[in-house]
């Protein structure tokens, strides 16, 4: 279409009437979309105390996971002296079987030199 075309009485309303419409479909997007944001900010002072007590919360849980931590401490503390002892004992055991092995070595020694008189 030639440009001169859009110049007359016709296509001037058409072209009013679509700026119009433009217009007025940007400006209740525009209201939509603000009274959103008004929404949003309404319950902000709630997500304040949200927010506070989510803290809280965080806070008993990590004292909570503190106290669980240093009860696994003793428990693995304790269950490290008792394999100690248990090693000690064990080590001990060890210490009578061998001295009991050397004596029946001893033994056997002694008789086999008294089969061979």
């Amino acid at each position: 279409m030639p440009v001169n075309q859009f110049n007359r009485e016709g296509y001037s309303q058409m072209k009013k009437s679509i700026t119009l419409s433009l217009v007025l479909a940007t400006s209740l997007g525009l209201a939509a979309c603000g009274e959103k944001a008004a929404d949003e900010a309404a319950p902000a002072a709630e997500d304040t105390a949200t927010v506070e007590g989510a803290a809280d919360g965080a806070m008993e849980a990590a004292e909570g996971a503190a106290d669980a931590t240093a009860a696994a401490a003793d428990a693995t503390a304790n269950a490290a002296g008792d394999a100690a002892a248990a090693a000690n004992t064990a080590a001990d055991k060890a210490s009578e079987a061998a001295d009991a092995a050397k004596e029946a070595t001893d033994a056997a020694k002694g008789a086999m030199e008294e089969a061979k008189k």
